[in-house]
């Protein structure tokens, strides 16, 4: 079955070409290897759910004007664009890398053509989609992602990367905000789809660059736009780091909770595994105003609507919230932090969450573990170094 007429066979969707993932039905070849975005026939070609672009002319509305460092690396990367360059925008967490794609954004809109913002996880893309609306009242903007798929075109469409197989041949201009975090690190069929809805120009950004982009740069097939101070000119929260047991670090991180409570500030307890985060979102609410969060639970949103609310003082959550989430005035522990879950990549992204506000840049972050792992070492090199780019900058 597959040999002969299947040889040669690519996916319309994919590009899968291995005979092997190619079923057979007695009429008609599909694509086995992206069936979980629904079949697709061998000489089907996927149809895109969005409409014509349009030409708009309009200017994001800010409640801060960009910083000179800010417009300086937005006129950069809006520049390597304009020359058919991708752009891959390496970034401090909190520097603000989406207010950095703005001009782009309007550029794009102005030659009347079609821009998408893709990010790898679900709470970021209902976040980023909600800042957009707020810079671009007057425009229709969507988020496309689980619970949000009735509504599938808009003049920006904010999207994850899974549902971008909605959209082949589409993107002037497509944003991809973290592409170094899973699932799409390391995913073909993703990778794939992703470059189907591209037709144009990618804006990558990160501030933790995989080796994938970097070697993209190096080749100079890619241009990178570089900065590392946050608006507000504060150095980034390196994290402390204190070793003890588990039951030790954890009763720690309870009195460590409630001092901040009596400060009447929030914290996020990032833990390795989707248990920890469910059991000690339960055992300790009788001493904290805590939940628990992971991928899996069914009420995310009501969740991160208490915590934004600050009816829930304290967050215990996996990776799931390490990147793309602002909360201001909010305190990072990590319980133990010399899991392998928590990679150089991870942690950074982890304590970028302290310390973005102008009201409130400074904050604690604290690793607790058994041991210091490779990745916690290289975490707090790789944070000092940004703070000396951006001090010298």
């Amino acid at each position: 079955m597959f040999s002969g007429v299947v040889v040669g066979m690519k996916c319309n969707r994919c590009s899968n070409e291995d005979p092997r993932l190619f079923g057979f039905d007695g009429k008609h070849y599909y694509c086995r290897k992206c069936i979980a975005f629904g079949r697709l026939d061998q000489t089907s070609r996927p149809i895109s759910k969005a409409g014509k672009p349009k030409t708009i002319q309009t200017a994001p509305k800010l409640k801060f004007d960009l910083t000179p460092f800010q417009q300086k690396a937005s006129n950069q990367a809006l520049a390597a664009l304009q020359q058919g360059k991708d752009v891959f925008v390496y970034a401090a967490a909190g520097a603000g890398k989406t207010e950095m794609t703005l001009a782009s954004i309007c550029w794009y809109f102005a030659q009347g053509k079609k821009v998408g913002f893709a990010i790898s996880r679900r709470q970021v893309v209902l976040e980023i989609a909600k800042r957009m609306k707020e810079y671009f009242p007057h425009l229709k903007v969507i988020p496309v992602c689980q619970g949000h798929t009735t509504e599938l075109d808009g003049d920006l469409i904010v999207c994850t990367m899974h549902q971008l197989y909605r959209y082949p041949q589409t993107f002037d201009l497509l944003i991809m905000d973290e592409v170094d975090a899973f699932p799409f690190a390391g995913n073909d069929v993703l990778q794939s789809i992703t470059n189907q809805a591209c037709k144009g120009q990618k804006m990558m950004l990160s501030a933790t660059p995989d080796e994938e982009s970097l070697q993209a740069i190096e080749n100079g097939s890619m241009e990178m736009v570089q900065l590392f101070r946050r608006p507000h000119g504060k150095p980034l929260c390196v994290p402390e780091i204190k070793k003890g047991s588990d039951w030790f670090n954890l009763a720690r991180i309870v009195m460590k909770c409630r001092s901040f409570a009596r400060k009447d500030q929030q914290v996020l307890v990032f833990v390795p595994r989707k248990k920890e985060a469910v059991l000690f979102g339960r055992l300790l609410r009788c001493l904290l105003k805590c939940r628990g969060l992971h991928s899996g639970s069914e009420n995310k949103d009501e969740i991160m609507e208490e915590f934004y609310s600050k009816t829930c003082q304290v967050l215990f959550c996996t990776t799931l919230l390490e990147r793309g989430i602002t909360v201001p005035s909010v305190q990072v522990l990590v319980y133990r932090a010399d899991h392998p879950v928590f990679t150089t990549a991870s942690l950074i992204q982890i304590f970028g969450r302290v310390g973005r506000t102008f009201q409130d840049p400074w904050g604690t972050g604290i690793c607790y573990c058994q041991s210091v792992s490779a990745a916690m070492k290289n975490c707090c090199s790789q944070l000092r170094k940004m703070n000396e780019s951006a001090s010298g900058a």
